[in-house]
């Protein structure tokens, strides 16, 4: 019997395998990252480029959702998107707060529509 026949051991070997994968370039960006001018133009091109690309994101996952999300129909869908982002405004632009808040609505909506 080997060490991966318990069940446990083969979940060991993904997160330390997962982990050697991911932490060099954690730390990598960890040490280029000090030295990067947050307020630079480079550094704000960057932040525009990203903030864009996941509001294409949360629009494709929205308008043309995929699997689960799509037996919610439409308006609960914008509605909870929509009250999420009226929560993010209202509560000082907290993020997981927003994403909560709307992720609940949107389990909500769907237990309640069937």
């Amino acid at each position: 019997m080997s060490a991966l026949d318990d069940g446990f051991g083969g979940y060991l070997v993904l997160a330390l395998i997962a982990a050697l994968a991911h932490e060099p370039w954690r730390w990598a960006g960890l040490l280029i990252g000090r030295r990067i001018d947050a307020e630079g133009e480079v550094f704000q091109w960057v932040r525009a480029v990203s903030t864009a690309l996941v509001a294409a994101l949360v629009a494709r996952l929205v308008l043309f959702p995929a699997g689960a999300l799509d037996t919610v129909p439409i308006a609960i869908r914008v509605g909870a998107f929509a009250c999420g982002l009226g929560f993010f405004l209202l509560t000082g632009r907290r993020v997981w707060a927003a994403v909560a808040f709307g992720a609940t609505l949107l389990a909500a909506g769907k237990l309640l529509s069937g």
